[in-house]
């Protein structure tokens, strides 16, 4: 159940494959089914133990004992991710809003949005770790910083400028609790952090496919097999 849900999860937020499932279900705003399962087991009982007693609620009733065991299981959805080692940043920067989150009525994740939520994307750190890249080191400042999510939204002067435009939306914390928050409670804030990961992952992703087409280039974006694997794997540093 938790791997269907996930693989579901992972297509509503446009996620690489890579995202855990503790994330990519944050982000969905999609509670554990195991845990809906048992809100809906539990209100079956009441509403079971109502009418052995010669009782039938009102769909007012109804409804607030719903809300009172979705609740329930909200926190311990929210004890879940509190440990949650995999996608732990994505997890950490949700716990604080997350119902909020799961309410919101506006915003949809685009797919350089999530890659911007997660980390898992045109960032040197984890095409590194996935073997794409021979370092995690930024190739749009001066190559002394690990290329990660955050470095992008947060600190790489190159993209200072599209840096300036959502500063003035959502304010100068751009850690990603802060900007989570801000995105969940506003619609404007969402639009401003949105149009920030698009401007700018597609310039990293341009930069990425100048960087491959070029002939000494020490990087794959695919799989690649045959003589070009091989050569691609002698470049690599050794276990």
């Amino acid at each position: 159940m938790r791997r269907a849900q996930r693989h579901l999860a992972i297509r509503e937020i446009r996620g690489y494959r890579t995202v855990s499932a503790d994330a990519s279900l944050a982000l969905a705003g999609s509670m554990p089914w195991d845990l809906h399962a048992l809100v809906l087991a539990a209100l079956y009982q009441w509403r079971g133990d109502q009418r052995s007693q010669g009782q039938r609620p009102a769909p007012r009733e109804v409804e607030a004992e719903r809300a009172r065991l979705e609740q329930s299981a909200v926190e311990r959805w929210r004890d879940r991710l509190a440990v949650s080692r995999a996608g732990r940043r994505t997890c950490q920067a949700l716990l604080p809003v997350l119902e909020e989150w799961m309410r919101r009525g506006h915003g949809r994740l685009s797919y350089r949005l999530t890659q911007v939520l997660t980390g898992h994307g045109c960032f040197g750190a984890y095409l590194a770790q996935i073997g794409r890249e021979l370092t995690g080191r930024c190739h749009h400042c001066d190559g002394r910083e690990e290329d990660t999510a955050q470095h992008t939204l947060e600190s790489c002067p190159a993209w200072a400028r599209e840096r300036e435009d959502l500063i003035a939306v959502v304010g100068g914390d751009l850690s990603l609790a802060a900007v989570v928050a801000r995105m969940a409670g506003s619609r404007e804030a969402f639009a401003a952090v949105q149009t920030f990961c698009e401007s700018v992952l597609l310039q990293k992703e341009e930069a990425e496919r100048v960087r491959e087409a070029s002939a000494d280039a020490p990087m794959i974006r695919r799989r690649r097999t045959g003589r070009w694997r091989g050569r691609y794997a002698l470049l690599l540093p050794p276990p």
